[in-house]
């Protein structure tokens, strides 16, 4: 019997030694984005990617979510991937900029897009994979886009509504610092700002800015629409925004075949899951931010465009990227 129960305990031993080496196995993959709510739609995508990528791969990949929690500004998540400290992040094109691209400032260009059904023709079609090869050649395959994500549809929210674009003359507005948005604000008459995410409900609130722009999801869910500054919305619908899904092309060129299959699943669903929740909060979080006492108005944007339209051939045309330009508008039509 003892001889029985010593057998017994030795194969148990092996079956949960074999148990433990596989676990010890699983291959780590970071991914993180900055926002550190978790109802926020790049949330979702990425509890969808681990979700997926766990079950396709059968435990080989574990999968660490990060929300904001390995930083909150963009520039120091690209860092990230950079350094291989994460595998895959999301970020605006206007960080890119800051690591030597200035191509992917194409997609940072205001008033580019008349919709959500043309942002998704042109990224998912031939301009965004000619400016995927842009990106992933000049950074010598440091980044490789894996997708591209929806932020929403950016609007004004300030200190008073915006009547007409001359209303927006002296004011300091918290705004991404890439070169064509800040140019284009500054058209406006407004001072662009640097103030970083987590720290903005604190500069509406004490008036450190006089505005900001953002989609009503994202500003919503940190109660911008609270704050002093932040109670009136202008509905700008500036920006259809694009956002880059991006992952260490060295790190995925040393996976196998099989690993690329898995993670391009993975990718795929936790695309469309982002998609979905961004465009099915938008019309809730409006609704929250009108039951909470923010105001919202129309305003002609014609004005806007004509101040977008010649900054957009502006930067085609210094970049070389006239083609481009066009493959994004007829991609409206």
């Amino acid at each position: 019997m003892v001889k029985r129960f010593g057998f017994i305990f030795i194969v148990l031993a092996a079956v949960l030694g074999v148990l433990a080496m596989d676990a010890a196995a699983a291959t780590k993959f970071v991914v993180a984005h900055n926002q550190t709510s978790q109802e926020n739609p790049y949330q979702y995508g990425m509890l969808k990617f681990r979700e997926v990528l766990e079950r396709v791969s059968g435990g080989e990949f574990s999968v660490d979510v990060h929300a904001g929690t390995i930083g909150t500004n963009e520039d120091e998540l690209v860092e990230k991937v950079q350094l291989g400290a994460a595998d895959m992040v999301v970020a605006s094109p206007g960080f890119m900029t800051k690591v030597g691209i200035p191509e992917v400032d194409m997609f940072s260009l205001l008033y580019l897009f008349n919709g959500f059904s043309h942002w998704e023709r042109a990224v998912d079609g031939e301009a965004g994979s000619r400016l995927a090869g842009i990106i992933n050649a000049k950074s010598n395959n440091t980044f490789r886009i894996s997708a591209y994500w929806s932020a929403g549809v950016r609007n004004y929210y300030g200190k008073k509504p915006i009547e007409k674009i001359d209303d927006l003359k002296g004011m300091k507005i918290r705004t991404q610092m890439s070169g064509v948005v800040a140019d284009f604000w500054k058209k406006t008459g407004a001072i662009p700002t640097q103030v970083a995410w987590g720290e903005l409900y604190q500069g509406l609130q004490q008036g450190i800015v006089d505005a900001a722009e953002n989609d009503y999801t994202n500003f919503s869910l940190l109660d911008h629409h609270r704050t002093v500054n932040g109670k009136f919305i202008t509905e700008t619908e500036h920006d259809y925004t694009t956002r880059l899904l991006l992952m260490n092309g060295v790190r995925w060129d040393a996976y196998s075949d099989r690993q690329k299959a898995w993670i391009t699943e993975a990718v795929r669903e936790a695309t469309a899951e982002e998609r979905r929740v961004t465009y099915d909060q938008l019309d809730k979080s409006k609704a929250k931010v009108i039951a909470d006492g923010g105001t919202v108005n129309a305003i002609d944007r014609a004005p806007f465009v004509a101040i977008a339209v010649p900054i957009q051939d502006e930067l085609a045309q210094k970049l070389g990227l006239g083609d481009l330009l066009q493959l994004i508008r007829d991609a409206g039509k």
